[in-house]
């Protein structure tokens, strides 16, 4: 019985051997999953390249200015910034302006309730008494002295007596213009520092809610036109004049801080040109100018910061934004460009797809610099020369993905 089973394995086994395997079916599309240093590669044969539309140009050398390159952010022009504060304690009753609002000079942002008002207002009614009554006793000496004058020419007073008058007159003249110049400056107090009028309300002073009677608080205006970056007030809120209250910022203007290489440092001066570029806009550049270079060298990384002016009247760069600024340095170098549409984006890394030959493409990543007229530079991963796919290396993306998801 063990001598049947065995013969029966054997035959059974000598039948598979017989056997040669299927073919396998030939793949138009292939990838290639290389090593740890090796680059991927995607293989197209012509009719899988037909129908993708790949179009190969090749890496083209052109002359370009020569910049001076550096990673940096936009802050807001501190030329242009209005940090807007009260004039005196008290305490917040409307604060109409809100964060991101565009005001204009003068347009009022809250208004507030203080002490200083009613203090001022009794000032100011003080004052008018005073002078009220120091103009009554200057009166009375005018009459005293042209009385004293009259009895003089009529031989019934001495010359003595009249100068008597005309000394308590002057005196009392002195006293009324002190008086009007005390009045005039407590007016001003009230109408041009605290902008309220002189005379309230005497049935609103003690009202138990001055937000209905707006014309006896005391304004907060805006010193410039500008948005409002910052609302530190809420209604009720209690101030004091050391607080900033709103911060306003005219943001046609905006400043880009970048990190100049201590290398570069030479190159860079006041005044020259500069292009700036953020990520929310990758086909354009902003042009500015340098302004400040920084007097000292940031140890850590060896940067110097300088700072560049730029041009922001239709409001699209935004303060705390990355950026990429480029100094005109003058003088012009070579430079590598291929089409933007030859560039795709592999795992957050730029790459392209070379050609190393018909219907092979490595995936190479490379270091993008500047782009003009539909071109981009490529600073790193490419000489001049090389052939890249232009159109379709889209197509030429998704392939390779796929093969690195069926790897997985």
């Amino acid at each position: 019985m063990k001598r049947k089973a065995v013969v029966l394995f054997v035959a059974a086994f000598a039948a598979g051997c017989s056997k040669s395997p299927p073919p396998a079916p030939a793949a138009a599309v292939e990838t290639k999953a290389p090593g740890k240093d090796e680059a991927r590669s995607v293989t197209l044969d012509a009719a899988a390249m037909k129908e993708a539309n790949i179009q190969v140009v090749a890496a083209a050398e052109r002359s370009v200015p020569l910049v001076v390159r550096a990673n940096g952010r936009l802050t807001t022009n501190e030329n242009t910034t209005w940090r807007v504060g009260a004039i005196t304690d008290g305490r917040i009753i409307v604060a109409d302006a809100k964060v991101g609002d565009r005001v204009e000079k003068g347009q009022v942002l809250a208004r507030m309730h203080s002490h200083d008002i009613h203090e001022s207002r009794a000032l100011y009614r003080r004052a008018v008494a005073e002078s009220n009554r120091l103009q009554a006793n200057a009166a009375f000496a005018q009459k005293q002295r042209d009385r004293m004058r009259r009895l003089y020419e009529m031989k019934a007073a001495s010359q003595e007596q009249v100068e008597q008058t005309e000394n308590e007159l002057k005196n009392a003249q002195i006293a009324l213009k002190n008086a009007e110049i005390e009045v005039n400056r407590t007016k001003q107090h009230l109408v041009e520092f605290l902008e309220i009028p002189v005379e309230g309300s005497e049935e609103h002073e003690h009202d138990p809610a001055p937000e209905t009677h707006l014309e006896d608080l005391i304004p907060i205006r805006a010193p410039a036109s500008g948005i409002v970056l910052t609302r530190n007030v809420t209604p009720g809120a209690v101030v004091s004049t050391a607080g900033d209250l709103f911060v306003i910022c005219d943001l046609s203007t905006i400043w880009a801080m970048a990190a100049v290489q201590e290398e570069f440092l030479s190159k860079v001066r006041t005044g020259m040109s500069a292009r700036v570029s953020v990520q929310a806009y990758p086909e354009r550049s902003f042009a500015g100018r340098v302004v400040k270079i920084d007097e000292k060298l940031d140890p850590a990384t060896r940067t110097v910061p300088v700072r560049v002016e730029v041009d922001n009247r239709h409001g699209l760069l935004k303060p705390e934004m990355y950026a990429t600024v480029e100094l005109e340095a003058g003088g012009s170098e070579a430079g590598v460009f291929v089409p933007q549409a030859a560039v795709q984006d592999l795992n957050g890394q730029p790459a392209v797809f070379v050609q190393k030959s018909a219907g092979v493409f490595e995936a190479r990543p490379v270091e993008l610099r500047s782009t003009m007229e539909g071109l981009v530079e490529i600073g790193r991963g490419l000489k001049p020369g090389e052939l890249v796919a232009s159109g379709g290396s889209f197509i030429l993306k998704s392939q390779l993905l796929k093969a690195s998801l069926s790897e997985e």
